[in-house]
């Protein structure tokens, strides 16, 4: 890792622990005070009078808590993690692997998509009129109002298995980086533009030597929201399949039968798996930009 990156990493460690400091006092004790009622609701059924500590206590290692514990979580994670081979169907990392397929699957498509359509809408002016409009609107409708629809008629015309679910994320993930290379590609210096023209470029030349790589800051800030949102499309896309694989099946699974722990440990490894990919997106896009002298760039835009 180069110094500059160590020394901001190194300065970004005590904001960051701070806040997920924070939010792991505030969930011990919102956890406390959501499952403190079924600990009261024991104590009047059986008449017996613990005191609050003893309750205090039993809220952090109910079996099926409303909000369980991060102990609880950590435990559960560890126990389908660590102690679980990868094959098998218990195993939250087997599960996550099958999300991760389907998402980075969408993930490409749509980061295909959207730079297509930016290059469009940059040197069509029609289109920059009619296109892009639409392109907003389709992010109004309710992921979950549309993704029951295209799985089945996807279904209908036989395809089935992992490309349903990626185009779910395609459909999520092609936007923000649509609207990122259309920035992007706009923003070269109008004195860089006409240079180009002075120098009798065409727009391929234009293109390849001025607006795409001026555009990569943009790209891989956009890559970095687009691969988050991918995730979130491919464990959307399993729960109106009933799908038996996959995070969203996990989440699923715990929902039918009440166990809040499950769904929570599905829930913190899919948040877990977001940043990462948010992560070496975000390593990838800056050693792409250092290649190409872009890191003032990156560092505005990223």
């Amino acid at each position: 890792m180069a110094p500059g990156m160590s020394a901001r990493a190194g300065s970004s460690f005590v904001p960051v622990m701070s806040v997920v400091l924070a939010i792991v006092v505030l969930w011990y004790v919102g956890a406390a005070l959501m499952n403190m009622a079924w600990e009261k609701s024991v104590a009047q059924r059986t008449g017996t009078s613990p005191s609050t500590m003893a309750m205090l206590s039993n809220t952090m290692k109910q079996e099926r808590p409303v909000l369980p514990a991060p102990h609880q979580v950590v435990e559960e994670i560890i126990n389908t993690t660590v102690k679980k081979k990868i094959s098998s169907k218990r195993s939250l990392i087997f599960h996550a692997g099958i999300t991760l397929s389907s998402a980075m699957l969408g993930f490409a498509m749509g980061t295909m998509l959207g730079i297509l359509l930016a290059v469009a809408i940059v040197y069509n002016e029609a289109l920059n009129k009619s296109l892009l409009p639409w392109i907003i609107a389709s992010q109004t409708i309710p992921i979950l109002a549309i993704a029951p629809m295209i799985i089945v008629v996807l279904n209908a015309i036989g395809v089935q298995g992992l490309l349903p679910k990626a185009f779910i994320s395609m459909y999520l993930s092609f936007f923000p980086v649509a609207v990122g290379m259309v920035k992007g590609l706009n923003s070269p210096d109008t004195h860089y533009v006409d240079l180009m023209r002075t120098y009798s470029a065409s727009r391929t030349q234009a293109f390849f030597k001025l607006r795409l790589p001026t555009s990569l800051p943009y790209l891989f800030t956009s890559m970095k929201v687009a691969v988050a949102i991918a995730l979130v499309g491919a464990i959307v896309a399993e729960l109106p399949t009933g799908a038996v694989a996959g995070l969203g099946a996990r989440l699923l699974a715990g929902s039918y039968y009440g166990q809040t722990i499950q769904i929570w440990s599905a829930l913190v490894v899919a948040s877990i798996l977001a940043a990462l990919l948010v992560v070496v997106i975000g390593w990838i896009g800056t050693w792409v930009n250092r290649r190409l002298g872009l890191e003032r760039g990156a560092g505005a835009h990223g």
